[in-house]
């Protein structure tokens, strides 16, 4: 858990003490899950020994927990917020991304390729993709047009069909928390952030809260082939959460997170800097509707994370004409939402990450010796 670093204040949303947040920290005996209520740091260990333990019982008043006084971020060491819950995310669930999935299709990872193809695609379908509704009678004229086009692409079909993409993340456990290196696999040359609103969901198929994400993408990887996306997608330290889970209330609900801009800011060790913004109000598919298609003929019995899709797909040159963008080892990467806070990781190989070595059967050794487990 080599995760857990000290945090400014300034990473939660300027609302933070008028809201409920959902966590988990490092303490001296080991991972707890934490509440932070109007301010207040309740250390809950004693009552629910995990987050999904914790958010499976539905109680999050705080009751029976440990008060240990204001919330302090620079002497709490923030993990990842999730623990036993599965990480899952949709893909292609903005316009804006459907083109560019096609393009790293079209372009079989090579990324100078991609201009040509992207002018083409946007002359052909930029528009109308963006207006159709997916699983409507006119996504599926679209769909028809583009075939005789030759334009369509297995990436079209999950972006305006009626099935949604969704796919495992990160093994529990696995995922990174706030300030934590996030790694890129040491063999791609095409790659960038995903700056996303991922759902906490309850065993019960209930949305309870949302958190910020890096959905680390490797464009080379996918392009070559869609069959590749386990590589591309599920690496060493790929995945962030964080820095809390803002849990739903009367201040805070679904609606505001089908309206959150998700800004993001790349700083890059040789002076570069990227800017960028992903606005939910131009997703797709409703939130909702995500995880309603994730539970499709499938349980999840301790709950999941679900990361929503992004509108970010960076296509500014950074080094090469024509190459567009790619990460740099030692690029800061800012995730930032007015009503979640701010999420930073720095970017590492996956290969040089601290290896993950304390999964499931270290959590439950962990908790059994705390006597945290009935």
């Amino acid at each position: 858990m080599a995760d857990a670093r000290p945090l400014d204040v300034s990473a939660l949303p300027a609302d933070w003490q008028s809201g409920t947040f959902l966590g988990r920290m490092l303490t001296d005996a080991g991972p707890s899950p934490i509440l932070v209520i109007k301010g207040q740091l309740i250390d809950m260990a004693g009552v629910a020994p995990t987050v999904a333990a914790l958010v499976a019982g539905g109680d999050f008043s705080g009751a029976g927990g440990a008060a240990l006084g204001p919330f302090d971020m620079a002497s709490v060491r923030l993990l990842s917020p999730v623990d036993l819950q599965c990480v899952k995310a949709c893909g292609v669930t903005f316009a804006v991304s459907a083109i560019e999935r096609v393009i790293e299709e079209g372009a079989r990872g090579d990324a100078s390729a991609a201009a040509a193809i992207r002018d083409r695609l946007e002359t052909r379908v930029g528009g109308s993709i963006r207006s159709v509704v997916p699983g409507s009678p006119e996504a599926a004229a679209l769909k028809s047009a583009l075939i005789d086009d030759g334009l369509w692409s297995q990436y079209l079909e999950v972006a305006i069909g009626p099935d949604a993409e969704v796919f495992t993340k990160a093994p529990v456990l696995a995922s990174v928390g706030p300030d934590a290196p996030i790694g890129i696999r040491s063999d791609s040359t095409w790659n960038n952030p995903e700056p996303e609103v991922a759902l906490l969901v309850d065993p019960a198929g209930k949305a309870v809260g949302a958190m910020l994400g890096n959905d680390v993408n490797l464009r080379d990887f996918e392009g070559r082939s869609a069959l590749l996306l386990g590589k591309a997608k599920d690496n060493n330290a790929s995945c962030a959460l964080g820095p809390l889970i803002r849990l739903f209330d009367g201040g805070f609900t679904i609606d505001d997170v089908r309206a959150a801009e998700i800004s993001l800011r790349i700083e890059g060790p040789e002076g570069y800097v990227l800017h960028g913004v992903s606005n939910m109000a131009a997703i797709s598919r409703d939130p909702l509707d995500l995880v309603r298609q994730t539970l499709s003929e499938h349980q999840y019995p301790d709950g999941f994370a679900l990361f929503l899709g992004t509108l970010f797909a960076p296509v500014q040159d950074r080094d090469d004409p024509g190459r567009g963008f790619t990460h740099k080892v030692g690029d800061r990467v800012s995730i930032e939402s007015a009503r979640l806070g701010r999420l930073v990781n720095t970017v590492t190989t996956s290969r040089d990450a601290a290896p993950w070595d304390f999964g499931i059967g270290a959590l439950m050794a962990n908790l059994a010796r705390r006597g945290l487990l009935a």
